[in-house]
């Protein structure tokens, strides 16, 4: 099995190009939850990815409600929420080998009333208070946590 970074409605190809360019590095699965903001084949998601697009394993899901009734109702997946409005730290969850981490969209993340339903499962990365940032860059909290994830498992099958 592996980890799974699941992105909903991405819609900068620069953040997915370089997620999947994690994803083909560390053997995590990548899930894309349509609608995106760009096309699979824009140049700049390619660029970004480089020529791992061949290792990532990728999956595309019609929408949020077709991935969630595959993975969380008939699996019965663990998922956590990265989101600024996450009730724990990142590093909280004892992560295990297959759970699913969800990033919502750049502009507005993941929808309120998901995250509320979901609110034992929502994970946030500490910022400064006093910043004017609204989060980090998808990409990069991708790969805070991600590599917390691969950490606490002793990042197996990477050396």
């Amino acid at each position: 099995m592996a980890m799974h970074i699941v992105m909903v409605n991405p819609e900068i190809p620069p953040n997915t190009g370089n997620v999947a360019r994690t994803c083909a590095a560390t053997g995590t699965c990548l899930h894309l939850v349509k609608p995106l903001g760009f096309s699979i084949d824009d140049r700049s998601l390619k660029r970004a990815g480089l020529d791992y697009w061949p290792y990532v394993r990728l999956f595309v899901h019609e929408s949020l409600e077709e991935f969630l009734e595959e993975y969380e109702v008939k699996q019965g997946r663990r998922m956590f929420l990265a989101t600024t409005k996450g009730g724990m730290m990142y590093t909280e969850p004892e992560y295990k080998d297959g759970d699913m981490i969800l990033f919502g969209c750049e502009t507005k993340g993941l929808d309120r009333e998901f995250i509320e339903e979901r609110k034992d499962r929502a994970i946030r990365i500490p910022m400064s208070e006093d910043t004017r940032l609204r989060s980090f860059n998808l990409a990069n909290s991708v790969n805070i946590i991600l590599f917390e994830a691969l950490r606490q498992q002793g990042f197996p099958g990477l050396e």
